[in-house]
């Protein structure tokens, strides 16, 4: 497994809390996390990020406890798109991804760092805008920049929180395609989405997650089942059969 997350809890400032979360997560595969807002899919990367430490229970990430691993040795195998980035400085794009390197420079970047960038903003399709300060570009165009900083980190393992949320359909099927493309030379996706049909068009596991703890289908149900997700979003909704899944709608 990719990760084990084992009878994980944690209470947020806000009062919020998961309890007793507990996932395996495959690795090699595109997994991805379905639920509510508000149901705790954020709060769970960020604990698996490492960017919270849960009070009780134990996450492991490749079969090495997560809360043991220094900070550079974590960036070297997680890597993490939040939800929501903030410009601070009018850096330029190439400054941006650039900055994914860190776990790897001790002084300043190398001529390999630099490639690694410039790799990144290539497979993205952002390498014409290199130049332009981040703090011009529009959210879409900032989510993908933002992609390609994770890439340019060479992580094993990669969580992503809602990272289609600001594209345009086009740049959307751009950036799943390159999701698949990436588990299939071995690394390991996690992605936090909003859509049920985005979700199972590309996913290859999934897990959901209602009020801070995990849910699961019963044994006779499907992923995709009309009257599993009516209980998961508690709405009422219909799918329709498409290749092998489903297509869901509201009822």
């Amino acid at each position: 497994m990719a990760f084990r997350v084992d009878g994980v809890c944690f209470s947020h400032p806000s009062g919020f809390s998961l309890d007793n979360v507990t996932i395996d997560v495959p690795e090699g595969k595109l997994s991805i996390l379905l639920g509510k807002n508000g149901s705790g899919k954020s709060t769970l990367l960020h604990l698996m990020a490492g960017l919270h430490k849960p009070s009780e229970g134990r996450i492991e990430v490749l079969g090495q406890d997560l809360a043991s691993l220094s900070t550079s040795a974590r960036a070297r195998i997680i890597g993490y798109l939040p939800q929501f980035h903030s410009p601070v400085f009018p850096y330029t794009v190439e400054e941006v991804v650039l900055t994914g390197r860190a776990p790897y420079v001790f002084t300043v970047p190398k001529a390999k760092d630099r490639e690694k960038a410039e790799q990144a903003l290539v497979t993205v399709g952002m390498h014409d805008l290199r130049g332009r300060p981040y703090t011009e570009l529009s959210g879409g165009e900032r989510q993908l920049v933002m992609m390609a900083r994770v890439l340019a980190q060479e992580p094993k393992v990669i969580l992503l929180d809602e990272p289609v949320s600001h594209l345009d359909l086009s740049n959307q099927s751009r950036l799943l395609r390159l999701l698949k493309r990436l588990v299939e030379e071995g690394i390991t996706v996690l992605a936090v989405l909003h859509d049920p049909n985005v979700a199972f068009s590309y996913g290859d596991s999934f897990f959901f997650m209602k009020g801070g703890r995990m849910e699961q289908p019963g044994p006779e149900e499907t992923p995709w089942d009309a009257s599993f997700l009516e209980g998961l979003y508690e709405t009422q909704l219909e799918t329709v059969p498409h290749r092998g899944r489903a297509l869901v709608i509201p009822r």
